[in-house]
């Protein structure tokens, strides 16, 4: 008589089950990180901001006018930046708003407000800046400046208005 092995004996029952636990497995790691994680991209007011960049685009028009150009001294040693502005009109804002943005981390970004110094120049104070490509934005009264850098890698970022093409 053939002798009969005990299920859990049998190479291809453990197979079988493996299988759908692994997907059971892999589907609980999922939900677990959907749930412990930020989604950093996601922002809630897309449709708002959509709304705003037509006041956006404003801005970089009225930098145009001015005829503004910023050059910026980034000393990620000592964590300090250094602004000069210049532009037709002599404009000296009481302050500036300085923006490091990153790309794809929030978490990151940096606002800071650069006060007068020396001579015609602002400065401030930054935190600690990763490696990496970031935006910046210069904003003042009714204009803005933006543009990017690579840290560590650049030291100094000359700002320009942006191209603004006419509405239709």
């Amino acid at each position: 008589m053939a002798e009969t092995k005990r299920w859990y004996a049998e190479p291809w029952v453990w197979l079988l089950i493996a299988l759908p636990m692994s997907a059971v497995i892999g589907g609980m790691i999922t939900i677990y990180l959907a749930v412990t994680t930020s989604d950093g991209l996601v922002v809630d007011d897309y449709y708002n901001r959509g709304k705003a960049i037509n006041m956006d685009l404003a801005r970089d028009v009225a930098a145009a006018s001015h005829g503004l150009r910023a050059r910026l001294d980034l000393d990620l040693a000592r964590r300090r930046i250094l602004l000069s502005l210049e532009s037709r009109d002599n404009l000296h804002p009481a302050q500036v708003r300085f923006s490091l943005l990153h790309p794809t981390r929030p978490g990151y970004d940096q606002v800071i407000v650069l006060q007068p110094a020396e001579g015609d120049g602002y400065a401030g104070t930054l935190q600690e800046v990763h490696d990496g490509n970031w935006y910046v934005q210069l904003e003042a009264d009714d204009w803005r400046l933006s543009g990017a850098l690579q840290t560590p890698r650049d030291s100094v970022v000359v700002l320009t208005p942006a191209a603004v093409a006419a509405a239709p």
